[in-house]
């Protein structure tokens, strides 16, 4: 079983809401539907790092994480 959500790549662990999927964290993944459906990586991204300032996430840090998106499964091409 994944450890990390395959679109954010947010840890399960750290994941506080209700998970509906295996694969999907519960930000990526609620009501059935997959978030930022038709967004490209860089507006994915942007979604993210803006959820994850007001989260609380120092930006240093959301900066980082934003990044490694490029790297989950469902980026990769």
């Amino acid at each position: 079983m994944n450890q990390v959500c395959e679109s954010c790549m947010m840890p399960f662990k750290n994941d506080t809401g209700k998970r509906e999927s295996e694969k999907y964290c519960s930000k990526c993944y609620s009501n059935g539907q997959l978030h930022g459906e038709g967004m490209s990586l860089k507006e994915f991204q942007a979604m993210c790092y803006n959820n994850m300032i007001k989260d609380g996430i120092s930006p240093l840090k959301a900066k980082f994480f934003t990044f490694m998106i490029r790297f989950a499964p469902r980026w990769k091409k």
